[in-house]
């Protein structure tokens, strides 16, 4: 008894209480990787963004358990996936509208839009007011080779404007666009439509909360 009193203390340290049909992915499924870009300044923007103060990946109930199956599905061939973004508050979603209004910061503008300017981002759809992220069930992630701890290359980095990262984008190798298919299937048939202009981007078909934004914040 002792020994449990101790593990729940630890956790209830660890995770914060979320909004009901909210989880914490690793404690579905700890083995799925993670990497929320938003968290560090490995973004386009350069910086961690508003609302992100720890590297957990937050979820809906049904998103995680649609992923776990992905996950198992995956491991028998030596891969795993890798988690980008997950949930997103509103707050974030703010915090890239504002940057996204102020012209002279291009910090990582050849990193992550070296061919687009970016006064043009609203117009082209990279920025928006609002984020299926936040409603709790879409998600960003890769494949990851278990062997070698490497990210498969699927032709472009994740978070890319342009049309490269585009899912049937023409200019990808046999490999490149082997990788974008094989992700693409093992998150359509386990429940997630995909978004034809970001190999990354998956939502759950039918997710809890289709109308709702939520601004909790991922920690």
């Amino acid at each position: 008894m002792k020994k449990l009193f101790i593990l729940l203390l630890f956790s209830t340290n660890i995770f914060a209480q979320l909004p009901k049909d909210f989880v914490y992915l690793e404690l579905i499924d700890p083995s799925i990787k993670k990497d929320l870009r938003y968290h560090s300044s490995n973004n386009f923007i350069g910086k961690p963004i508003n609302g992100y103060y720890e590297n957990k990946v937050i979820i809906t109930q049904s998103a995680a358990i649609a992923l776990k199956k992905v996950q198992s599905q995956l491991k028998p061939f030596g891969l795993s996936l890798k988690i980008y973004d997950a949930y997103r508050p509103q707050q974030a979603v703010n915090h890239f509208v504002k940057w996204a209004r102020q012209l002279s910061d291009t910090i990582n503008k050849q990193t992550f839009y070296p061919n687009i300017n970016k006064r043009n981002l609203f117009r082209l759809g990279y920025i928006s007011s609002k984020s299926g992220h936040t409603r709790g069930s879409t998600v960003d992630l890769t494949l990851v080779d278990l062997k070698t701890g490497e990210e498969l290359d699927m032709g472009s980095p994740f978070d890319f404007f342009g049309k490269i990262s585009h899912i049937y984008h023409k200019n990808l190798t046999h490999q490149q666009r082997a990788n974008r298919m094989l992700l693409k299937k093992m998150m359509n048939i386990n429940g997630f439509r995909s978004y034809k202009n970001e190999w990354w981007h998956f939502t759950l078909r039918n997710e809890p909360f289709p109308n709702t934004f939520f601004d909790f914040p991922v920690k």
